[in-house]
């Protein structure tokens, strides 16, 4: 499987980077924590890990590192707005439960 990220995702990651001024993608993780037992962890990156794995979709480089990847492998990165609030969304297709503020997922 494959992270891959929509194409408004990957137009506000470029905005981003671009305003920022520096960086050489994104890393996509999880952590431990929530109600639910983890969440996920989104940081734009400067500089890459060797031991992460690298995917590349619509132009945006992705980072993860191989702890999480077994947790979010097939996810799908996309950025929505809904009435005032705005973000990134995961599509992950390993999830099987999700606790009710959304902050935190089982798989």
């Amino acid at each position: 499987m494959a992270i891959t990220i929509t194409e408004k995702a990957a137009k506000r990651v470029e905005k981003y980077l671009a305003n920022r001024g520096k960086g050489v993608g994104l890393r996509l993780g999880v952590k431990t924590t929530g109600c639910s037992g983890m969440a996920y962890t989104l940081e734009f990156l400067d500089e890459a890990n060797p031991e992460d794995t690298l995917y590349e979709s619509r132009n945006v480089k992705i980072y993860v590192d191989p702890k999480s990847l077994v947790y979010i492998d097939g996810t799908e990165l996309d950025f929505a707005r809904e009435g005032l609030n705005e973000g990134f969304k995961f599509n992950n297709p390993n999830v099987k439960d999700e606790c009710g503020c959304g902050e935190s997922f089982t798989v």
